[in-house]
């Protein structure tokens, strides 16, 4: 286990959705975590018929402000809407992960409270692996909390 990995029992409440893109990671995500022994609170959609993706990410974020001990997990199929859509929310901090490294850093770095997956990026094994990452990294703090409290300037 590396320097940023807690403990794997430690449990986190999750807040997920996706668009129609994102639908069949998501649907896979859900259950990974719940079978891992998570919160999970999946906030849609409930099918792969077209929907708007701004919409879920603000279903996700709002979640997230109101339960800051809470993560977030957006998907769509590249992760790219999901994460501008995500990140114009005061107070987010939306990472669009391809790879462990990112998702550490967004986490160890960036205090990042969402990770944003594409479904056309990352397979189910990659994704699960950038989330359990993601779940078990902690925030450094120091030089890097200076940095992300200019955000709000």
């Amino acid at each position: 286990m590396n320097r940023h990995r807690q403990l794997e029992t430690d449990m986190s409440t999750i807040y997920i959705a996706s668009d129609h893109g994102g639908f069949n990671l998501k649907t896979f995500l859900v259950q990974y975590l719940k079978d891992k022994g998570h919160d999970v609170h999946d906030l849609g959609p409930s099918d792969p018929a077209s929907c708007d993706y701004p919409l879920k990410a603000q279903a996700v974020t709002d979640a997230i402000l109101k339960d800051e001990n809470a993560f977030g997990i957006l998907v769509c199929g590249t992760g790219i809407g999901m994460s501008m859509a995500a990140n114009r929310v005061p107070g987010i901090r939306a990472a669009l992960c391809t790879s462990e490294f990112h998702a550490s850093f967004a986490r160890a770095h960036n205090n990042a409270n969402v990770i944003c997956l594409g479904e056309r990026v990352s397979g189910q094994g990659i994704a699960a692996s950038m989330v359990d990452v993601f779940l078990s990294t902690p925030f450094e703090g120091g030089r890097h909390l200076r940095r992300i409290n200019l955000f709000n300037k």
